[in-house]
């Protein structure tokens, strides 16, 4: 039988990258530019991740092929992951791509998952064609999204103006949360109306909070723990009013909104606290167990295709470690 060297080339080239959720710990809003609102954000990667694998074509094509969480629904030209493909084509003049992602962190719950994937489709790309320039890739996705230059490497960080000003953060500390996920969504357009509608006044202070996750100061990082989008996005949508009360019903150490919701995160001492809750917990909303994560410090299996899942990501997209 005569050997596919075509194929066999193909799965040698190919790579793979996890592209992780985030969450704020504190959300600031600062006024306004440009028409754009201004936030002093503190963020931080959890271990939930879409998992995105390219391949090249001979051609200068994107095609992303979106796989779990109803994003197969997503139309090409609404999705973020699509628009930073045919970006760095453009931008690098290389060949193009087959890009599948596999969705595990939920949409619409103010975890960063359309930043993500986008982040994810530069950095897998970047490996793809051996593209180092992190800056002109920071370009590209501060264009796409007000938190994907962030997410390019993610870690513990805070980030200004409309999320493109990004100064990494050390933290000396791993943090455990429960997030409660309600069904629905909010629009951030929306949420971002809402506040202006009643805007509140800077409640914690960013600075203090870097320090804290520094120093490892956990009881210095709960007081920090803040979003001003938070009451708006009660106002909107019965669901996060709803996982709000779930989250202060166990009384943690803090708990807010991420984003613009639906997300809300409870932040507890350690993870056997975190199992506590939510082995308790009676109520209708999805729960998760979460820790944040140092992305460089997450190693991608070696695999003769990454376009094969490994165990882990095959019981992530089926929910079985729920």
């Amino acid at each position: 039988m005569k050997k596919d060297f075509t194929a066999e080339r193909r799965a040698v080239f190919a790579k793979k990258v996890k592209s992780y959720a985030k969450v704020n710990l504190s959300l600031n809003i600062l006024g306004q530019k440009d028409g754009y609102h201004l936030i002093d954000s503190v963020v931080a990667n959890i271990d939930v991740w879409d998992t995105v694998c390219a391949k090249p074509r001979s051609d200068r094509l994107i095609n992303v092929y979106m796989h779990g969480l109803g994003s197969e629904n997503i139309s090409p030209e609404k999705n973020n992951a699509v628009k930073a493909g045919e970006a760095f084509v453009s931008a690098f003049g290389t060949k193009g791509a087959d890009i599948e992602i596999y969705k595990d962190i939920p949409m619409g719950a103010g975890l960063g998952g359309s930043s993500a994937d986008a982040a994810g489709v530069l950095n897998v790309l970047a490996k793809l064609y051996k593209v180092k320039d992190r800056a002109a890739l920071k370009s590209l996705a501060d264009a796409l999204g007000s938190d994907t230059g962030y997410m390019l490497s993610g870690g513990f960080a805070r980030i200004a103006g409309r999320g493109e000003k990004v100064q990494p953060l050390d933290c000396k500390r791993r943090l455990y949360m429960l997030l409660f996920l309600p069904g629905e969504s909010v629009s951030s357009g929306e949420c971002y109306r809402e506040y202006d509608r009643c805007p509140d006044a800077p409640r914690t202070d960013s600075a203090g909070l870097a320090q804290a996750l520094s120093a490892g100061d956990f009881s210095g990082i709960a007081e920090n723990v803040y979003n001003a989008l938070g009451a708006p996005a009660a106002r909107l949508s019965d669901g996060v009013k709803e996982a709000l009360s779930a989250a202060a019903s166990f009384n943690p150490s803090a708990y807010a909104v991420t984003g613009s919701g639906s997300g809300v995160f409870a932040l507890f001492e350690g993870e056997e606290l975190c199992r506590w809750a939510k082995s308790r917990y009676k109520g209708k909303l999805r729960t998760r167990v979460v820790r944040t994560v140092m992305p460089k410090d997450a190693k991608v299996s070696r695999l003769a295709s990454p376009f094969a899942l490994t165990e882990e990501e095959i019981s992530r997209a089926k929910g079985e470690d729920e």
